[in-house]
């Protein structure tokens, strides 16, 4: 193991720990894809720290792991493309923007300094995404977003919470567990852009969603499937060695 992976404490989610999106878009980028697979999925296994160099293992069979330690903290492998059938059509940036008042992180966040949706974030710093209910379609969400900024990692952050929020992490707070995403191509930085959320269903701890970002034009950027594992948030914290929380155990 020669490499390292670190996340800069801009990227939080948790306070003490790395956004799930962005830390699976940073990891993503070590995986080799390929016609046959090209999207990657992501498992997070423990919250990841902040600002510590971690190490890289990398398999004969295109897995890559993250390590504090012997601590294996996240995986990536390469994956086949994801379906498009079920995506729901795009919002208009009007109808996304107009949502935002709706946001139920305006009252009710479990992590108010998330990169990607925290309402303690500034724009320029974060992403401040502001994901609110589409009126007549059920369980589905939108989110306006102007990038400052395009990077996979950025996408990856963008494609993120915003699922949850069609979940109802509001008032049932959550993590993420694994994400599988597939990028045709990066935003452009100051153009308008509209992420879209829905839920899929669950069974227990487990909640599935799938999310999307268009370009103005209704093409389609990137999208991902996502599982998320309902939690206590004062649980999710770092950890080290081979000591691995209770509530993350049943991560997928």
């Amino acid at each position: 193991m020669t490499a390292t992976f670190t996340i800069p404490a801009r990227f939080c989610g948790p306070p003490e720990s790395g956004n799930g999106g962005w830390t699976s878009g940073h990891l993503a980028q070590l995986v080799p894809t390929d016609a046959a697979h090209p999207a990657v999925s992501v498992r997070l296994r423990t919250p990841p720290p902040l600002d510590r160099a971690l190490q890289v293992r990398t398999g004969d069979d295109g897995m890559v792991e993250v390590l504090d330690g012997e601590l294996v903290v996240a995986s990536a492998q390469p994956s086949p493309a994801l379906s498009r059938e079920g995506l729901p059509a795009p919002a208009t940036f009007a109808e996304a923007a107009a949502v935002a008042e709706h946001y139920a992180g305006l009252h009710d966040h479990p992590f108010p300094t998330c990169f990607s949706c925290g309402t303690e974030r500034e724009p320029g710093d974060a992403l401040c995404l502001r994901p609110g209910p589409l009126p007549g379609r059920e369980g589905v969400h939108a989110a306006a977003w102007v990038p400052a900024e395009s990077t996979p990692e950025i996408v990856w952050a963008a494609l993120d919470c915003p699922g949850a929020w069609a979940l109802g992490v509001g008032g049932r707070p959550m993590v993420l567990g694994t994400m599988t995403a597939e990028v045709d191509r990066l935003p452009a930085v100051g153009e308008e852009h509209v992420v879209m959320a829905w839920a899929r269903g669950s069974e227990g701890r487990k909640h599935w969603c799938g999310t999307a970002l268009y370009a103005a034009d209704g093409t389609v950027l990137a999208h991902a499937d996502a599982t998320w594992i309902a939690i206590d948030p004062a649980t999710i914290r770092p950890v080290t060695d081979t000591v691995v929380t209770d509530t993350m155990r049943s991560t997928p």
